[in-house]
């Protein structure tokens, strides 16, 4: 199939193949997608889930890696404290054997250095009592918010943005009832975020468990009548790109093959699902009326290392009351999990990880030839590479 090119010429295309095969070597050519390409490790500046609040009941600390980064989280009197996962001493990991003395503290099992959770400060050595670098040598502390039962972390430098910035529309509504899960995936963290906003991947489904058990009506694909099918938004706030599925796509229910049809599954009274799908930054996919009308999908594909994301699935839905809210999350928990963010997304999962040795390990990102219904991921591709606060870079 043909490149789309977006107004490239063939020398700028042979550019950024050039770059691709060796970026050290072509460090001069400019491309939109450039900055996408080199952020094998994510977006640094921007705020990212860590881990569910019920995740941290108590003061039993927790150990996770987002962007290539080692980060104990702990309660400290109803506050989450976020703190390197590594000893500024011999850089150890202190979760390897975790030496908690006090509440608001983490004692490195190595030597005894230990720490302040709070700011991050050596507020003693174990092993030599009146060191005199306690007060002088501290450890990096991590930013922390908790909205909508997660709890969210800034990776990056200086004063973080407002974390409405980074999450999309919708999802920080006081009357938005939010249930989900999160797990972790065997692949890069861009294969995720471009298989989610796939608008023709959805064929991958179409004899899902989902699509055995409920109503919803999906075609094979999904073709844009135009360029105009997407809006593009720059800001301010959260910045993405929207996919107008009902309003300027054309459904495809069946092809031929010789005299073989493949067709979608097909109900008298089936209901339209995925009214409209969007992603935005850092890495986040918005699915409207998905997995039924009045709910909506949130999906974060946050990066871990350079094969790894975990993997956020969580449904939203606007309630009026409290117990219209643990309604809702009961539902989530007794049938959309199972047949919707398993049931329909395990799919997702393993084609991400089928994917990834043709991009992480081979070169799916010289040789790809994308076809129309991928303006979607290309549109996504310069939007990140356009308005990203920064390329998170390898840390040890």
């Amino acid at each position: 199939m043909p490149r789309i090119t977006n107004g490239e010429t063939e020398a700028e295309q042979r550019e950024v193949e050039a770059f691709l095969a060796d970026p050290s070597a072509n460090p001069q050519v400019k491309h939109s997608w450039r900055p996408y390409l080199e952020a094998k490790l994510g977006f640094r500046n921007h705020w990212y889930p860590a881990v569910f609040s019920h995740e941290l009941n108590g003061d039993e600390p927790k150990p996770v890696k987002l962007l290539g980064e080692r980060i104990l989280l702990r309660r400290v009197e109803g506050q989450v404290c976020a703190v390197e996962d590594r000893c500024a001493h011999r850089r150890v990991s202190f979760s390897a054997k975790i030496e908690c003395y006090t509440k608001d503290t983490i004692t490195c099992w190595y030597h005894g250095f230990t720490y302040s959770l709070r700011d991050g400060t050596l507020v003693q050595v174990i092993t030599e009592p009146g060191c005199a670098l306690v007060g002088k040598m501290r450890i990096k502390t991590y930013p922390v918010q908790e909205a909508q039962g997660m709890v969210l972390l800034y990776l990056g430098d200086g004063e973080p943005p407002a974390l409405a910035d980074d999450i999309p529309p919708g999802f920080l509504d006081t009357d938005v009832a939010v249930r989900g899960i999160h797990r972790e995936v065997n692949s890069n963290w861009r294969l995720g975020a471009e298989n989610g906003f796939d608008t023709t991947h959805i064929y991958i489904h179409r004899n899902s468990k989902f699509m055995q058990t409920t109503d919803a009506l999906l075609p094979l694909g999904l073709v844009p009548t135009s360029k105009h099918s997407m809006d593009i938004v720059e800001g301010p706030g959260p910045k993405g790109v929207i996919d107008k599925l009902a309003d300027n796509y054309t459904p495809v229910f069946a092809s031929t093959l010789d005299t073989v049809t493949i067709s979608a599954r097909m109900r008298p009274q089936g209901q339209a699902v995925a009214y409209r799908v969007s992603m935005w930054l850092p890495c986040v996919l918005r699915v409207e009326e998905f997995p039924s009308p009045g709910i909506t999908q949130f999906e974060w594909y946050v990066p871990v290392d350079e094969k790894t994301h975990r993997y956020w699935q969580v449904l939203g839905k606007k309630v009026g009351t409290t117990e219209e809210a643990a309604a809702f999350r009961a539902e989530v928990d007794s049938y959309w999990e199972d047949v919707a963010l398993r049931g329909f997304n395990d799919d997702d999962i393993w084609a991400r990880e089928a994917l990834e040795d043709a991009y992480t390990e081979g070169a799916g990102w010289t040789k790809e030839r994308l076809f129309k219904p991928d303006m979607c991921i290309v549109e996504w591709r310069k939007l990140a590479s356009k308005y990203n606060r920064g390329i998170q870079r390898e840390t040890r």
